[in-house]
């Protein structure tokens, strides 16, 4: 037998095999046409119900949301934290915001906020459970709300715990902005664990990767006191 002949064999082959295979899902949709028709409706409802959500319901709640809050935003510019918090009986707080608005962009800010807030009043706990429910994507607020629950466990003396959430702030975003200032804080408690050893190579990092930031044109007298610490 040719090659010619052996190449046609097997097109032959592979032709009536695709067949086959087109034949069997012609019958499942045969056989299968009402539950098929039921599932692409229960899809399209599904879509179409996701998007009139968003439209109808979400984008108008935002808008308001939007405007609730901005007297939160500025008592809490001002250090008026339980203003901030609570409302001031005409304008709603964050706690409200976040209770009456919370599948919005704007709710999950005032999580944000409220965070801060309690961490600035000295309630750390609650400062960790809204920092912990902040949804942040970009590329300052979510380390800085990482970066912040690394500042509630210094504040409860868990400095293992800090340093873990510091690091993990770092690593969110590769930016001259928030990257060096927590592995700042990271190196400095790494100082007060008394691991000199780990401080040393937090603060060389800050100056090999960062070293025009703020953090990198400090870094050299913290290398110098925490390479005699570390016997280096």
């Amino acid at each position: 037998m040719t090659a010619k002949k052996v190449d046609t064999k097997k097109a032959d082959e592979r032709l009536q095999t695709v067949e086959e295979a087109l034949g069997k899902t012609e019958a499942f949709i045969e056989n299968n046409q009402k539950i098929i028709l039921i599932v692409v409706g229960v899809l399209i409802v599904i879509i179409l119900g996701f998007f009139g959500f968003r439209k109808y319901y979400i984008e108008p709640k935002e808008k308001e949301a939007q405007g609730q809050m901005f007297m939160a935003e500025m008592y809490f510019e001002q250090d008026s934290l339980s203003l901030a918090l609570n409302g001031d009986g005409q304008y709603p707080g964050f706690l409200e915001i976040i209770d009456q608005y919370g599948l919005t962009k704007s709710a999950n800010l005032a999580t944000y906020y409220a965070g801060i807030s309690y961490l600035k009043l000295g309630d750390f706990e609650e400062a960790i459970k809204y920092l912990k429910d902040f949804d942040g994507d970009d590329q300052v607020a979510a380390p800085m709300a990482t970066g912040a629950i690394g500042d509630a466990y210094m504040e409860m003396d868990n400095v293992d715990k800090a340093i873990s959430y510091y690091l993990d702030a770092a690593e969110e975003s590769d930016n001259e902005l928030t990257a060096p200032l927590f592995l700042m804080k990271a190196g400095m408690a790494c100082e007060i664990k008394g691991n000199y050893g780990k401080a040393l190579e937090i603060y060389k990092r800050i100056k090999k990767d960062y070293p025009r930031s703020f953090e990198g044109t400090q870094i050299d007298k913290y290398i110098g006191f925490t390479e005699k610490k570390a016997g280096k």
